[in-house]
């Protein structure tokens, strides 16, 4: 669910325009980066929550314990690896905010607050899946 809101967040109101112009801009410090940043590791963690929510619907009726080992692995690899790069996106995201000119931000400043937010919400969501899964 954080990783929706803050894909969503980041879609809705993260690119913005000046007034005089038509052109588009990342709200973060106009670093296109930053943006695509957390879209992408929003829209990626949905997709394997998905995915791993499948594998544990399915999980009972695998009965080869090979199979089973791996798959737990994978979830706690994935997991782990997420847990970083969720913490690297909010970092990224919260410096790009501070950079950020007052002047540029008309609209779009609390979808901004709340993408930092949900990111670093995001960090204990998927750390608490690291320690609770064994």
């Amino acid at each position: 669910v954080f990783a929706l809101i803050v894909f969503a967040c980041l879609v809705g109101e993260g690119y913005t325009n000046l007034p005089s112009s038509h052109q588009l801009f990342c709200i973060f410090n106009h670093n296109e980066d930053a943006c695509r940043y957390g879209i992408g590791i929003g829209v990626l963690a949905f997709l394997a929550c998905i995915f791993f929510f499948m594998v544990d619907i399915y999980f009972p009726q695998i009965s080869n314990t090979t199979d089973r080992k791996y798959l737990v692995l994978a979830d706690l690899c994935f997991s782990g690896l997420w847990t970083f790069l969720w913490f690297v996106g909010f970092c990224f995201l919260t410096n790009q905010w501070a950079w950020t000119q007052a002047d540029d931000v008309h609209i779009g400043a609390d979808s901004a607050r709340a993408a930092i937010t949900f990111s670093f919400f995001s960090i204990f969501s998927w750390v608490s899946e690291v320690v609770v899964e064994p």
